[in-house]
């Protein structure tokens, strides 16, 4: 299993090994030692999973007091994932990673506490597993616009298919108030 570290210190990419032989194949998709000694402690305490549409953008997302770090694959299909630096005090404030995650690649990513999250569906359609280390807070969430200029995220879509929540978000600028600070 490979740890591959990004342009973010605190976001990792996971490749896990794969074993193939005529019968199919065989992975771990999580072993709690592994990750721990890869950066990833954990722990882990919800897990989610959605199928969206080709052309479906679900994010930006975070919680304010209560952050989830998440641990993120893809059991079908393709996705473009993203992860932004949001912790006010962080050198990499503003910053974001991307990286292509699928069925086919089995490549996850770890989007550490205090990062906006979201992602768009590439193939037709994508179902998305991720572990969180905090459980939801409905009360705690926050959002900021995917096509924020200030973050000028590079999404490989122009017209992406949003929920009315994600339409309505504002800009970083207006969230300032609410972000964490940096925790090492």
């Amino acid at each position: 299993m490979k740890f591959l570290p990004t342009e973010i210190a605190d976001v990792i990419v996971i490749e896990p090994d794969v074993f193939r032989d005529p019968r199919g194949l065989f992975f771990e998709t999580y072993h709690a030692q592994k990750y721990a000694d890869g950066g990833i402690a954990g722990p882990f305490v919800q897990d989610n999973q959605s199928r969206s549409s080709r052309g479906t953008l679900r994010g930006l997302h975070a919680q304010r007091e209560r952050p989830q770090g998440k641990l993120v694959r893809v059991l079908q299909g393709e996705i473009f994932d993203v992860a932004v630096d949001i912790r006010r005090d962080s050198p990499t404030f503003k910053r974001w990673v991307a990286v292509t995650l699928s069925a086919d690649n089995f490549r996850q990513i770890y989007v550490p506490p205090g990062f906006l999250h979201g992602f768009c569906v590439l193939s037709e359609i994508a179902e998305v597993e991720y572990k969180c280390t905090d459980f939801y807070q409905p009360g705690d969430e926050m959002g900021v616009r995917w096509d924020d200029p200030d973050l000028a995220v590079e999404w490989p879509v122009r017209d992406p298919i949003l929920s009315a929540k994600d339409q309505a978000l504002p800009a970083l600028a207006d969230r300032l108030h609410l972000l964490p600070t940096h925790r090492s």
